[in-house]
């Protein structure tokens, strides 16, 4: 239930003269939609133990990375095949620029 003002001396009782701002459900401005786009960040990349480890499987035959494997799947909506291959490591300079993707797997990360 909304808290009500108290009305001033001088006061009419009317509505306000400048209506005032909505906010968003999930925050103000751009500070709301960097959290949702973070919520859903982690959770497109966050999967169960044992797809991570057959998409790494997968994504080392192929000769990828985890990551750019994941990424083919998410983006594009199919697992990439042979002969995806040269078309994805021919993407990988376009990441690089644009501080995406590039290069990285789940080495060192504790999966297993």
């Amino acid at each position: 239930m909304p808290r009500r003002r108290t009305i001033g001396i001088g006061h009419n009782g009317g509505p306000p003269l400048k209506p005032r701002k909505r906010r968003a459900a999930t925050g103000s401005g751009a500070i709301g939609s960097t959290f949702d786009w973070r919520f859903a960040h982690r959770k497109a990349w966050r999967k169960p133990r044992d797809i991570a480890l057959r998409r790494e499987d997968n994504a080392q035959a192929l000769g990828l990375t985890y990551e750019e494997y994941a990424l083919e799947i998410m983006e594009r909506g199919y697992y990439p095949q042979p002969e995806h291959v040269e078309a994805i490591k021919a993407r990988r300079a376009e990441r690089r620029r644009s501080g995406g993707v590039v290069g990285q797997s789940l080495k060192g990360r504790r999966l297993r």
